[in-house]
């Protein structure tokens, strides 16, 4: 009798093989457009010494890191995204590397958060980054990844949300906020969730309500990116010369977005802050039109100080995160999950006529002429067999007393036997069944 109830931990979850094959679908579909805009895979550890993941999170984000003293009694912590490991490994391989550097990491992550539909405390992230350039085009390159990727991805219509941390700074400035200014950040970050008064109400306890109303007409969107960007200029005061730089960043992004013909993708929201603080510059959030209720799905931003915190040597970046779980959940919640990708092409039926020696010689054939292909392991009635294969959604299996034929090829989908005389003539049938 088993003494221990098989269970996960709340926020945590096993993952059967249909959504793994989804899961490596999706990524393969992302490596590949990381790859079209030149980002170079790495890796970090997942446990890092505790004071490189605080360094900078924010207050909130310190309350969710799995924290713990290690068997040598090292205060240490799982990451939390894959932004702040990043930081300290450019630090530490800068000399090893080639600036600007684009990299691209897809791992887990670990957040002590409140669990709800699409968000888990393990969680696979894909992020994708640029440092050692301060320029428009690198923040552009990030949009356009992130348009490309949705593209790839299958969302359907999406869009991306932009917004830049310095004008938003600024405004405070000009209202004489700036010292409650990241409480302030992080209260507008959650509108979409709170509702326009309860953050009216919480603003109100930072700063005075009539200033409370100004941050609410701050943050509202205009019909264009123009008129919006003009407004916000507006709200800052006249002549600062950091909101003016701030607007031309913006202008020279949309410019390149524009010309890669992504426009109609990108919208000027100066609601968008990120709550996280060591963004310093641009901040963009992707929602998908059909399921916005589920939040973003791919966000990030500009960071040039980051890397203060490990190295004297200035290295400014910009990267985003695609939120793998969280896109699935929007999949499959909207029905435009598309089938999963089929791990075995061809069983071969395993049957009393035909050694093992000779089945495993024909699969080793099969897979050399590219063919995903596995025996059945034992002697068992053909339907048994056929049972394994259309669970496993194995589209074809093959009968076979030798590896060189005859043959009959079952499709089991039309429940349809095929008679071939020999290997090649077998190789043409499965091209046609397989690819159409």
């Amino acid at each position: 009798m088993p003494t221990i109830q098989p269970r996960v931990l709340k926020g945590f979850r096993d993952s059967l093989p249909e959504m793994e094959l989804m899961r490596a679908a999706l990524v393969d579909k992302l490596e590949k457009v990381f790859n079209l805009f030149g980002f170079v895979p790495i890796d970090t550890p997942v446990l890092e010494y505790a004071e490189i993941l605080l360094g900078k999170g924010g207050g909130e984000t310190d309350k969710q890191v799995y924290r713990f003293r290690d068997h040598g009694n090292r205060d240490v912590a799982m990451r939390f995204d894959l932004t702040v490991p990043f930081a300290r490994f450019m630090a530490e391989h800068v000399d090893q590397l080639y600036l600007p550097f684009r990299r691209y990491h897809i791992a887990k992550v670990w957040r002590g958060e409140n669990t709800q539909r699409g968000r888990y405390r393990e969680f696979m992230q894909c992020d994708f980054d640029i440092v050692g350039t301060d320029s428009a085009s690198a923040d552009a390159d990030i949009l356009l990844t992130a348009a490309e990727a949705m593209k790839a991805l299958g969302v359907g219509d999406f869009m991306l949300r932009i917004n830049h941390r310095a004008l938003f700074n600024r405004f405070l400035a000009h209202i004489e906020a700036q010292q409650v200014s990241t409480e302030i950040l992080r209260t507008v970050d959650k509108l979409e969730k709170s509702g326009t008064q309860a953050t009216i109400d919480l603003l109100s306890t930072l700063i005075a309500p009539n200033l409370a109303q100004e941050v609410i007409a701050f943050i509202q969107k205009e019909d264009s990116f123009e008129k919006t960007l003009d407004k916000m200029l507006s709200y800052c005061t006249p002549g600062d010369v950091e909101a003016s730089i701030a607007r031309d960043r913006l202008r020279d992004i949309m410019d390149c977005v524009s010309a890669a013909g992504y426009e109609q993708n990108v919208v000027l929201d100066p609601s968008i802050t990120r709550g996280l603080d060591y963004y310093t510059g641009m901040v963009m959030e992707t929602s998908l039109t059909v399921m916005p209720e589920i939040g973003s799905v791919c966000s990030g931003g500009r960071y040039d100080e980051l890397a203060n915190l490990y190295t004297e040597r200035r290295l400014p970046g910009v990267g985003a995160s695609v939120g793998l779980d969280r896109l699935i959940a929007a999949l499959e919640a909207t029905g435009t999950a598309s089938k999963t990708d089929i791990s075995t092409e061809i069983l071969i039926i395993n049957q009393e006529n035909a050694t093992l020696r000779e089945l495993h010689a024909l699969a080793a054939k099969l897979r050399s002429a590219g063919y995903s292909t596995e025996v059945f392991p034992e002697t068992k009635k053909p339907l048994t067999q056929y049972t394994y294969a259309e669970k496993k959604r194995i589209p074809l299996a093959i009968f076979a007393a030798s590896p060189s034929g005859p043959f009959t090829l079952r499709v089991l989908s039309r429940r349809e036997n095929l008679d071939v005389s020999d290997f090649e003539g077998l190789r043409g049938i499965l091209e046609r069944e397989l690819h159409g």
